[in-house]
């Protein structure tokens, strides 16, 4: 059974009058399939769901986005990589089975694949505890990816989630730091990393596993500091205005990929990825295949500075300096005034001395 969004209703009344037409039963029994009907419905079909689709607003992406039928981490290292080993425990407190860990092949390469999991239906993501990790589950990406740095193999991972788990037993166990040790540990890798938010890109509960070399998206993927939602709750006191909350957030792929948060986008089939899951792998395997050809030639330094400067350099177009290869150096460019202002300010006490002894020489001279 299909699941429709509530923007989809449109689409939902073609595809049920489609599936009437390509039935060879009618309630009378054995009836003529009309062909030219059902091409015709089809096209009807097709420019629907592209009209719509090529107009989402904010909101209507993050639906898609958080869309039940979407292929989730599970089904892409299922698809896309051979020989996983997956591997759990964090070896303080236990296993967090909303992320997903463990080396597999690439095209014959070696690399660390983690991947947050919602899981795909009620039971499962219960279980998975709706892809919001607990600090056992920070802690378990933390053993693994220094692993992975050890043995020089890159890191693939697969950004789902809604955010970190804000229970009263995480806290307890020390989620933000977890968290921070977690961003700590993915600035200081020495192999590549590549981050793709597949679905959600939810607050420090992303940003933990995506401090990475590069950051994609697929084209109806959010990634945000706080849900719409939660915005719109602080901001207005009103969940319901989380359309207004949406648009000004700016969470969409495209809003991010033009603020120079992430690096790349990858296009999915017409309608979302749940529509055509093979052309979405495709896509994927593509997009991570360009990358990793791209970072494989990069030294140790290289990796780390790369990153870092990545980060280092968003949101500093307004003033501060785009790159730098030393944090100490980041500074704010200023105006010749204020930079002499400073320097008077810096030079005061020698400034005052050398006018002291002017004038001592001043009436020195005027009286002998």
């Amino acid at each position: 059974m299909k699941n429709y969004l509530n923007f989809e209703t449109e689409i939902k009344t073609l595809e049920e009058e489609l599936e009437k037409l390509k039935d060879p039963y009618d309630q009378s029994g054995l009836s003529e399939v009309d062909t030219k009907k059902i091409s015709k419905m089809q096209i009807e079909l097709d420019e629907k769901i592209k009209s719509i689709y090529s107009n989402l607003d904010p909101w209507q992406t993050t639906m898609v986005a958080r869309h039940e039928d979407r292929p989730k981490s599970n089904f892409f290292i299922e698809n896309l990589f051979d020989d996983f080993i997956p591997l759990s425990g964090d070896r303080h407190y236990g296993e967090d089975k909303s992320v997903l860990t463990g080396f597999a092949k690439f095209n014959n390469q070696s690399v660390l694949v983690i991947g947050q999991e919602k899981g795909d239906n009620l039971n499962d993501r219960i279980k998975r505890n709706f892809g919001m990790m607990r600090p056992e589950g920070y802690r378990k990406v933390i053993r693994l990816m220094t692993l992975a740095d050890k043995f020089k193999i890159p890191i693939i991972l697969f950004i789902d989630t809604p955010g970190a788990y804000p229970g009263v037993g995480a806290e307890e166990r020390g989620q933000a730091e977890a968290i921070a040790k977690s961003i700590e540990c993915c600035m200081s890798l020495k192999v590549p990393t590549i981050a793709i938010v597949i679905g959600e890109g939810g607050s420090g509960g992303a940003i933990a596993l995506a401090s990475s070399n590069k950051v994609i998206m697929l084209e109806n993927a959010i990634y945000s500091v706080i849900s719409p939602e939660g915005c719109a709750t602080i901001l207005w006191r009103d969940p319901k205005k989380m359309l207004d909350a949406a648009k000004a957030m700016k969470l969409s792929a495209k809003d991010l990929l033009n603020l120079g948060v992430i690096d790349e986008i990858i296009t999915e089939p017409v309608g979302g990825a749940h529509r055509d899951r093979d052309f979405i792998l495709k896509n994927i395997k593509n997009s991570i295949f360009k990358n990793l050809n791209d970072l494989k030639d990069l030294s140790k330094d290289e990796i780390i500075n790369q990153r870092k400067n990545k980060f280092l350099s968003i949101g500093r177009s307004g003033g501060f300096v785009r790159q730098s290869t030393d944090e100490g150096s980041l500074s704010m460019k200023t105006s010749f005034v204020t930079d002499i202002k400073k320097r008077i300010y810096t030079l005061k006490k020698e400034l005052i001395i050398f006018g002291f002894l002017a004038f001592l020489f001043f009436i020195l001279y005027y009286f002998l």
